[in-house]
């Protein structure tokens, strides 16, 4: 299981940069982002290198953040995987609240990164399925 950093910024000119800018700073790596964005507010959802360090830069700087856990599945660079992901976790009933993508540094495959209600129970479930999860 990973640990996602969720950090809640103002939808302002440089606002990202700002964050990276910490980050990097502090040595941490960002291994996957998505961003989604509202009038006056955006939440930049992060895997990184060291997420309760970087929790702790960014509250430090005034940052609304929070760790929640996702799960990381590595899939084959192939047509149709995510389709094939998607359709097993709605086989069995799960709902996906968001999905972005990220990838396995050693093995150079796609990392498919989402979160959903019961992250234990849906890892044990798509491992009985065959996918292969990843700490990324």
């Amino acid at each position: 299981m990973l640990k996602q950093v969720s950090i809640y910024a103002e939808n302002r000119k440089g606002a990202m940069q700002k964050i990276t800018a910490m980050l990097n700073e502090a040595q941490i790596n960002i291994l996957g982002s998505v961003t989604n964005d509202s009038a006056e507010y955006g939440i930049v959802r992060m895997i990184v290198s060291d997420p309760q360090g970087a929790q702790e830069i960014l509250t430090d700087a005034g940052y609304l953040c929070r760790l929640t856990n996702v799960l990381g599945v590595e899939v084959e660079d192939q047509v149709g995987n995510l389709n094939r992901l998607l359709l097993a976790l709605s086989g069995s009933n799960i709902d996906v609240n968001y999905i972005y993508l990220s990838f396995n540094r050693e093995s150079g495959k796609p990392v498919m990164v989402f979160n959903t209600e019961d992250c234990e129970w849906v890892e044990k479930c798509l491992e009985a399925k065959g996918f292969k999860m990843t700490s990324v």
